[in-house]
């Protein structure tokens, strides 16, 4: 006896390894599908049905491509927003349209060392070395107009460039010989004449175009929104678009004032946001030309009440001598002599929060990019605050003497020309849409919106299907007469054309966006219920006439617990395939209804109706990016769950004696 229990140990010992090994051949060096007939014996002894079919999913390697990259999918845009955070209402005009890019923080190797100035207002930036030569860094090319910043014109060249200035889509640079040389867009008269003398925009003087200057009468030159402003023998002369700069008539009139005027004051310095400039003179005052100033001083800083308009000065800041000033898109910050520092304009991202300093360290000069702005103090320390969105106001006591600024990137330079240290937005992996917003970040909060869309609705059908497949399939007679002809008619209705015309009555009632969103979902699921009920209702009529169920009725068992206990598990397979291939189409019609605006509204985004913002030829031929990635992930989506539907579909038919 105990020779036949050490040859059956033995024997066991063997069958362990034996299947250890198979694993590990399985799982290493692939494996034939086909089974020897011991194996399949012992397969067939030893696993249930269920785990057969898991076994036969992964043996198909496309479908477990396809379930890798729809597990990717959920993970990307269900845990992306807890580390890429969003503000779905952020906008920035001046980066619209920007194509995919990912060097906008770059500072050319060949300047680094010697930098005499950066500058940048948009999506690229300009900078001119110690030794004259002009560099371009960032998104430098309009696919739309068909501009390339970085073609410099022939009048630039190596080691001729004094000054140099980025607008939204100009570049102005002052040579060594006295040319002012402007290139990129000129429609609105950015540089150069005026197209004809109807145009409402304000011409570059004639002496700047066709002759040259003093280069060392130059104080100061900065561009901004389609227009340009150049410091020049303490006078100010600006030109361009005038709704880029509403005050500029008054600045040229206040510099060049009608014969018998009172003579102006020399202008120091000028500073532009997207719709007013402000000019400090040399004697520490300021004007707008034929406005002034509202101030009201909070902790060393202002508020403003009246947006971007400009008022009133306030008698203390008469009383002060204001040493630099500086603007953001929709903020003016402003010195004082005594440190102290003045905001002025909208609070949107922080621009009231400037950073607090020791005793007796003050601010000495500013910068300022699209919303955020920089500052270095006496000690030379810099410190940024505003908009954060790619770390550009990451600065907090950098070392450096002068601090300047990209559209969203700060450079911080010490006495050397070197840049110490440089923080920002280093671009767009996947591009901005027309109101320079994030397509990126816009995917993944538009897949979780389109997913979980797809989700509720298809949660909401299968409990509707099974309910009324159940009840018609158990019961039959006049409930399933009954429930099939609800069915019917749920099934005769025009399916995208009725869920337009609910949205579009959701849409014109008062309801929260959330709240709509809820009931787009339900609307989807209430309309895609009926295919799923016929079938479990086919299935159920089948299984209902089994032993099983006659069994269950001899014992007394409820009837709503034999269909819905004893029976649904039995066609739980064809539920599972239906819902997978659901999930896909509730996808495509909430992108559909989206696409077409009647869907998720924005700013809320879906992949349908970011592709519903791309529904146009310009943007369709000119940013193709804007439609290629949230197409690519709508349609590896779907695809992905479609071939997991098709291969669940085939695991789980016991019918099926082949893998396809």
């Amino acid at each position: 006896m105990s020779n036949k229990k050490k040859q059956n140990g033995t024997a066991n010992k063997k069958g362990f390894f034996a299947t250890l090994g198979s694993w590990f051949k399985r799982m290493f060096f692939g494996a034939s599908k086909e089974l020897a007939d011991s194996d399949k014996f012992s397969v067939e002894n030893i696993d249930s049905p269920s785990k057969m079919a898991v076994k036969s999913f992964f043996r198909r390697k496309l479908a477990v491509v396809a379930l890798i990259i729809l597990v990717g999918l959920f993970l990307f845009v269900f845990l992306g927003p807890v580390f890429i955070p969003m503000d779905i209402n952020y906008t920035d005009a001046n980066l619209a349209n920007l194509p995919p890019n990912y060097t906008m923080l770059k500072v050319p190797s060949d300047l680094d060392g010697k930098v005499k100035n950066i500058n940048g207002f948009a999506d690229f930036t300009v900078g001119v070395s110690t030794d004259n030569t002009l560099y371009i860094w960032g998104s430098t090319y309009d696919a739309l107009s068909d501009v390339e910043y970085s073609d410099f014109p022939e009048e630039i060249k190596e080691g001729n460039v004094l000054y140099a200035a980025a607008g939204l889509d100009h570049i102005i640079a002052i040579t060594t010989d006295g040319k002012i040389v402007g290139w990129g867009k000129n429609y609105q008269c950015q540089f150069g004449y005026k197209a004809n003398e109807a145009d409402p925009y304000i011409q570059m003087p004639e002496e700047f175009i066709t002759g040259t200057i003093d280069p060392a009468k130059v104080g100061q030159l900065v561009c901004g929104y389609q227009c340009t402003a150049l410091v020049y023998d303490g006078k100010l002369y600006v030109w361009g678009n005038p709704s880029g700069m509403l005050n500029i008539k008054d600045l040229m009139t206040y510099s060049f004032p009608e014969e018998g005027a009172e003579a102006p004051k020399a202008v120091k310095k000028v500073a532009i946001s997207n719709y007013y400039a402000l000019a400090l003179l040399e004697d520490g005052t300021l004007t707008t030309g034929g406005q002034t100033f509202t101030l009201n001083r909070q902790s060393g800083y202002s508020n403003m009440a009246e947006g971007n308009k400009i008022s009133n000065l306030q008698p203390h800041l008469r009383e002060k001598t204001v040493v630099d000033i500086t603007a953001t898109k929709n903020c003016f910050a402003i010195l004082c002599d005594d440190g102290e520092l003045l905001i002025q304009g909208a609070n949107q991202y922080g621009e009231y929060d400037v950073p607090a300093l020791s005793d007796g360290e003050k601010y000495v000069s500013l910068s300022g990019g699209t919303n955020h702005f920089v500052a270095v103090t006496d000690q030379n320390k810099a410190y940024a605050w505003g908009h954060n969105d790619g770390g550009q106001a990451e600065v907090f006591g950098a070392e450096g003497t002068i601090a300047y600024t990209g559209s969203k990137q700060t450079y911080i330079v010490n006495e050397n020309g070197e840049v110490t240290e440089k923080v920002g937005f280093k671009g767009y992996i996947m591009g901005t849409d027309k109101s320079g917003r994030d397509v990126f970040k816009r995917i993944i909060y538009g897949g979780r919106m389109t997913m979980t869309v797809g989700a509720v609705a298809v949660v909401v059908s299968t409990i509707i299907a099974i309910i009324v497949g159940c009840l018609s399939g158990y019961f039959g007679g006049w409930v399933d007469m009954l429930l099939m002809r609800v069915t019917e008619i749920f099934s005769a209705i025009p399916f995208l054309p009725f869920a337009m015309m609910l949205s579009y009555v959701i849409q014109k009632n008062p309801i929260g966006e959330t709240a709509r969103i809820i009931i787009i979902m339900i609307i989807l699921g209430l309309l895609s219920w009926t295919g799923l009920a016929r079938m479990i209702r086919a299935q159920i009529l089948a299984e209902r006439e089994k032993e099983f169920v006659i069994a269950a009725q001899a014992m007394g068992v409820k009837e709503n617990r034999i269909a819905f206990k004893h029976i649904l598990p039995n066609v739980i397979s064809v539920i599972l395939v239906s819902v997978t291939l659901d999930f896909a189409g509730c996808m495509l019609t909430e992108s559909s209804l989206s696409y077409l605006g009647f869907g998720v509204q924005q700013p809320a985004p879906t992949w349908g109706n970011m592709l519903n913002g791309a529904n146009n030829s310009l943007v369709i031929q000119n940013y193709w990016w804007q439609w290629v990635f949230p197409a690519l992930f709508l349609s590896i989506a779907t695809i992905s769950i479609n071939i997991i539907g098709d291969t669940l579909r085939d695991v789980l038919d016991p019918k099926s004696s082949q893998e396809k």
